[in-house]
């Protein structure tokens, strides 16, 4: 079966923040000067939002610029920011530490991240974009001259043998004048993309975290409306970066989540356990305790900043939002950064639509610099970097950098690949990990149920390994099979039988959170998109 083909003047590969601002703003502009441009989002997720996961605490800066009479238009900021605490804490107690400037959130809003691109989904839908969730762009599409042309969904119904089913249906062809991609975090286009194109010669590594999150519903006697609290130190040791949020929304819910840097050095941390053991202590269990768990779920995010963005343009697209990486670490926001990313993708793109149709946007990444967005990045480079040392040389630089530099050190620290940091399992300490009791602390198994995640079982399994040999021979020789322990859902596991030990990949279980692709040693794991409508389906994440 031949695939169909369809055509319009963009193409947009994902329905998060940057995506869809970046839809919404080309047809503001083709509104305005009553021109006709056809916009198209392809979402792998179920619908707008299934795979949207974020902590969050949504600063609307872009959303103002955006759509500034959004309040009026409905759109699910309901809890304003109120208190900000930041803990210090040991194993047994906390400080109370002043706040960061980059940390205070008056005038911004505790949302679900998911339900705000829901709502902007519609927005973007009202303005004539069409949007098709349920479809994962799989392909890339080049013309003669090797200009990016579009992107095909995926084949539907290919069985595990790799061999077309009963329900098979054929992917169909999106091309466009100009592709954008929104994948968020680790895309797995805008990966072959940045190897096709070089976009990131001259560029530090872009570096990651993981962050785990449950929403819960607390006793109503406990829940305080619009308080932020985020933690450092345990449980995790000094040469670990990370921390937590706990997030009180409205309807008596608090988004909980618990952040790792993908640079740790020992292999047997598993981000997961660290999580649920940090709802023991004694200054955050009494939140927890007579509440209920109501939804879990994981995603990679992007920690490189300002020297880790890659080149942004290429002939017949460009990266926008997390793709390509603007979160600004110290702050813990990136949805804002995004969305002025697509918007200003937008701009240039619907300019170059009513010229001559430029095959680089270059006047994209030269808008990018003189937005907001450049000086904000920039001006917080140093302090993640600085954390590379341990916990306290990056607490005393971060302090410097933001009370007596203010951003503006004439110099700039680099970054490295996450996937190098892993010392032997010989030379670290095994971790002693508490078990679940089923009240506050939670197994693997029982949190992905609670994702909604599934996969229709008999296709190729998508997550891929260039050597099947090497999860063996050197994963598990080295590394004491870190995959176990990274992964937040039970994906990898090593049996043994007579044979010896193998791995297993339980691919059921995959919520799409990338840490695989980035954490492997030899980077031998490969993710790559599964069939459209798979993975998880978050509700108010």
């Amino acid at each position: 079966m031949a695939r169909e083909s369809m055509e319009y003047d963009v193409v947009i590969v994902g329905a998060g923040p940057a995506g869809l601002a970046c839809a919404i703003r080309i047809k503001q502009l083709a509104a305005e000067a009553g021109r006709e441009v056809s916009v198209c989002i392809v979402e792998k997720g179920s619908e707008v939002g299934a795979h949207i996961l974020s902590g969050a605490v949504f600063e609307p800066r872009a959303l103002d610029e955006l759509i500034p009479d959004w309040k009026e238009k409905g759109a699910p900021l309901n809890t304003p920011a109120r208190e900000d605490r930041f803990l210090f804490l040991t194993e047994k107690s906390s400080w109370r530490l002043p706040t960061p400037p980059q940390m205070h959130n008056e005038g911004n809003y505790i949302i679900s991240l998911g339900n705000l691109c829901r709502w902007l989904g519609q927005q973007a839908e009202g303005l004539g974009v069409e949007i098709y969730p349920g479809f994962a762009a799989a392909e890339l599409l080049f013309d003669e001259g090797g200009r990016v042309a579009g992107v095909a969904t995926g084949d539907m119904g290919i069985t595990r043998a790799g061999e077309q089913g009963p329900n098979y249906q054929p992917g169909m062809e999106l091309r466009a004048r100009y592709t954008f991609f929104a994948e968020g975090c680790r895309g797995h286009l805008s990966k072959q993309l940045v190897e096709r194109f070089g976009l990131r010669e001259g560029k530090d590594p872009q570096t990651y975290g993981i962050g785990i999150k449950e929403l819960w519903e607390i006793d109503p006697a406990k829940h305080q409306p619009g308080l932020i609290l985020h933690t450092i130190g345990w449980p995790l040791d000094r040469r670990t970066y990370g921390g937590s949020f706990l997030y009180h929304l409205e309807n008596n819910q608090v988004a909980y989540g618990f952040v790792i840097g993908l640079d740790y050095d020992n292999p047997h941390l598993s981000p997961f356990e660290e999580m649920q053991r940090f709802k023991l202590h004694p200054a955050i269990r009494p939140f927890f305790e007579g509440g209920r768990r109501i939804s879990y779920g994981a995603r990679a995010i992007n920690e490189g900043g300002f020297q880790s963005i890659p080149k942004l343009v290429f002939p017949g697209g460009a990266l926008i939002g997390c793709s390509a990486g603007f979160v600004n670490v110290p702050k813990i926001k990136g949805s804002h950064t995004a969305m002025k990313t697509g918007m200003l993708a937008a701009e240039a793109a619907f300019a170059a639509l009513g010229a001559d149709a430029p095959p680089v946007l270059e006047s994209y990444p030269a808008a990018l610099e003189a937005s907001w967005v450049w000086p904000e990045l920039y001006g917080v480079r140093n302090i993640r970097p600085s954390f590379h040392k341990g916990l306290y040389p990056g607490l005393v630089y971060s302090a410097l950098d933001t009370y007596l530099f203010r951003g503006k050190a004439p110099w700039t620290f680099h970054n490295h690949a996450d996937h190098d940091k892993l010392r032997k399992a010989a030379e670290c300490k095994p971790i002693a990990y508490p078990r679940p009791d089923g009240k506050i602390t939670f197994d693997r198994l029982s949190s992905v149920f609670l994702s909604n995640t599934n996969h229709e079982e008999d296709q190729p399994i998508h997550l891929t390994l260039k050597d099947a040999g090497v999860p063996v021979a050197h994963n598990l020789a080295l590394y004491d099979a870190p995959e176990q322990r990274y992964c937040p859902a039970g994906v990898y596991e090593i049996v043994r039988d007579e044979k010896g030990p193998r791995l297993q990949i339980n691919a059921q279980n995959c919520v799409h959170c990338k840490t695989c692709d980035i954490k492997d040693p030899t980077q031998n794991i490969v993710w790559v998109t599964p069939e459209g409508g798979g993975g998880p389906n978050y509700p108010g994440m």
